[in-house]
């Protein structure tokens, strides 16, 4: 059984789309999903009730309330945690967890609170890496207009070096990342397919193919990444 987490100290990064559109991409793969909502605002979980019928099921459990019981039989528990976990909370909470994703946006304001977050993570939190890997991902990032993409390869070819304010914020956080030897997987564009998919209780996953093609796209690199065994603890190997 898989357990993979979404959290971060800071509000508002989309852990709930995340962990959604995952348990939606392994339910479409045949697998047998729950998700464990440990938020009281139950996003994920409203979302569950917006799921059609006909679509691959996924089981929900209020986790801030219930028991976190799953079956046996169940491929992957994802688990949705509240912004504000700190200290004893926030250590009984990773220890349920296999991985730990941590979705960041790319503001300098929020990039500052994830550092801190995986700073507190390492010490407060009490992470043992043979036990618990962590990784992040750059959410809800708008993607350079065709101007700035140009530039951006022109100038590169020409050996000179430009980047975009997203780059160049998200550099700082990577090198701060790379000295923890934590890695950062993937970077996810601001999307309307996002937004689409939740009213529906969908994912982009459930979405038509040539709908979302590049999302699907980006979500790739951490897709792979979750089924190497990188993403394992070599405890549970």
């Amino acid at each position: 059984m898989r357990k993979i987490m979404l959290l971060n100290a800071k509000g508002g990064c989309g852990k709930s789309t995340l962990a959604t559109n995952l348990a939606s991409h392994y339910a479409s793969q045949g697998k047998s999903v729950v998700i464990a909502d440990f938020d009281r605002q139950g996003s994920s979980m409203d979302w569950l009730e917006a799921r059609p019928q006909d679509r691959p099921p996924i089981r929900g459990i209020a986790a801030w309330r219930d028991p976190v019981r799953v079956p046996r039989t169940t491929d992957y528990v994802i688990m949705d945690v509240p912004a504000g976990a700190h200290s004893a909370e926030l250590t009984a909470l990773v220890r349920r967890a296999h991985t730990l994703l941590i979705p960041v946006l790319p503001s300098p304001t929020d990039i500052r609170a994830a550092a801190h977050f995986i700073h507190e993570l390492l010490l407060v939190g009490k992470i043992v890496r043979d036990e618990t890997r962590v990784a992040v991902v750059a959410n809800r990032v708008r993607e350079n207009s065709t101007v700035q993409h140009t530039m951006e390869s022109v100038l590169n070819s020409m050996k000179i070096s430009y980047s975009t304010l997203n780059t160049q914020i998200y550099h700082n956080l990577e090198r701060f990342l790379s000295r923890l030897k934590i890695p950062f997987i993937a970077t996810l564009r601001e999307s309307n397919n996002y937004l689409v998919a939740d009213a529906r209780g969908l994912g982009i996953f459930d979405l038509t193919p040539a709908q979302v093609a590049r999302d699907i796209e980006q979500w790739e690199p951490l897709l792979k990444w979750l089924d190497s065994r990188r993403s394992m603890p070599d405890a549970a190997k």
